[in-house]
């Protein structure tokens, strides 16, 4: 059993797309970055799509327009990489 407190999930503050890899900024001093290539629905999207981006869930969430792709920031910063749909993500 850990002492450590509960600890809010992680949100990122601003999203980006370069090139074909994907920049969450964490705080003002910690960025993490991921290939598109980690997930089925990015790897094949046109930069086009890549480019539309967002934040959702207070910036714990990133999604993309027009694909089927929900990503939790969490995930990301702790090296997992799952497919979320976007319909699977607003049941929860």
């Amino acid at each position: 059993m850990s002492n450590l407190p509960d600890t809010p999930p992680l949100a990122a503050l601003r999203c980006r797309m370069q090139g074909r890899r994907v920049y969450l900024d964490i705080n003002e001093r910690r960025s993490i970055s991921f290939p598109t290539s980690k997930y089925d629905a990015l790897a094949y999207a046109s930069q086009v799509e890549l480019e539309k981006i967002s934040l959702h869930d207070e910036g714990r969430e990133v999604q993309w327009e027009n694909l089927d792709e929900v990503i939790q920031v969490e995930d990301v910063a702790n090296n997992r990489f799952f497919h979320t749909s976007k319909a699977a993500a607003a049941s929860a």
